[in-house]
């Protein structure tokens, strides 16, 4: 799978590393060769970065037409229109059946080309009224991380960039595969919330407390069971006050969310691999009923769990073949 990463004369380098990050980190059971990602310059000639060095791009918008997935990675602080060659070659793009990707700024152009009339979308909060100002037929979003649309995702701000890229990683791949390469970057497979929400990690940060982690430990692998703080901070030894200070510094976020986001990879891991009922794999993941789980997984990821695992089968079936 071909991933072209739109670059221009001005951009900031980690929006142009974002993608290379999610997609070229990719190892173990999925080879690299799974994607190609490759740059494209809109600029001739070497491109100025705001980090003051520049950088060789070879290809140029015509390499467009060979990627199955077009990232517009950032675009310019002002949010200045785009070239027309641009906005022609993002049209001609998406009308032969590219995935199309905005990240941070770079919805502006997709927004201009027309690829977000009527849909909805999200951009840096900041710009996010400019968004909806100059381009009334977007449903801007201002508050969540990314939006995902079948033909078209757009993210929030700089790190929202790889939320939206494991979002993308975990339909082509898996989740097994977007949280083994979430691990590497040391960030969440998975952030509940909006763009203002702290990360979550599904391990501690540190494990210089070995009896904290076992305890965390021992909730992923009990995941059906019922948990408290109370009776957790008895198993850890701790104090309630000191266990939830202790796990706030630990995860960045509250036992809740972070049990959530447990028992939601885990049921994506059961849906990917097995032929287990809606129904088992809602008692075993610990949402008690699958109406509960269905909400949970309706909130987190925009898609029921059937329509999840529907999604994971279809794009294995596509690399198969």
């Amino acid at each position: 799978m071909r991933i072209a990463v739109i670059a221009f004369d001005g951009i900031t380098p980690f929006h142009l590393s974002v993608p290379s990050l999610v997609f070229g980190n990719i190892h173990g059971d999925v080879e690299k060769s799974v994607f190609d990602v490759f740059a494209c310059s809109i600029d001739k000639g070497p491109i100025r970065t705001s980090a003051g060095f520049s950088i060789g791009i070879d290809a140029d918008l015509a390499a467009l037409k060979a990627a199955d997935i077009v990232i517009m990675p950032s675009w310019h602080d002002d949010c200045r229109a785009a070239p027309p060659d641009l906005l022609d070659a993002l049209r001609r793009a998406h009308k032969r059946g590219a995935r199309m990707v905005g990240l941070c700024l770079g919805s502006f152009p997709l927004a201009e080309a027309g690829l977000l009339n009527g849909k909805a979308a999200t951009t840096h909060w900041q710009a996010a009224d400019t968004l909806a100002k100059r381009f009334p037929k977007v449903k801007v979003d201002r508050d969540v991380l990314y939006v995902a649309e079948e033909d078209v995702l757009t993210s929030a701000g700089v790190a929202a960039g790889l939320d939206c890229c494991l979002h993308l990683l975990r339909e082509t791949c898996g989740a097994e595969v977007a949280n083994r390469v979430a691990r590497r970057l040391v960030i969440a497979p998975h952030r509940q919330g909006g763009q203002a929400q702290f990360i979550e990690r599904p391990v501690p940060a540190s494990r210089s407390d070995n009896r904290f982690s076992q305890v965390l430990e021992w909730v992923a692998e009990h995941l059906e069971n019922e948990h408290s703080i109370d009776s957790l901070a008895e198993r850890a030894a701790m104090s309630r006050r000191n266990f939830t200070r202790h796990f706030r510094q630990a995860t960045g976020t509250s036992f809740k969310q972070w049990l959530l986001s447990q028992r939601l990879a885990h049921a994506q891991h059961m849906l990917e691999s097995g032929e287990a009922s809606i129904e088992v794999v809602a008692q075993k993941a610990g949402f008690g009923t699958a109406l509960s789980m269905r909400q949970h997984f309706r909130s987190a990821f925009r898609t029921s769990p059937s329509a999840y695992r529907a999604l994971f089968r279809e794009s294995v079936a596509v690399k198969a073949g």
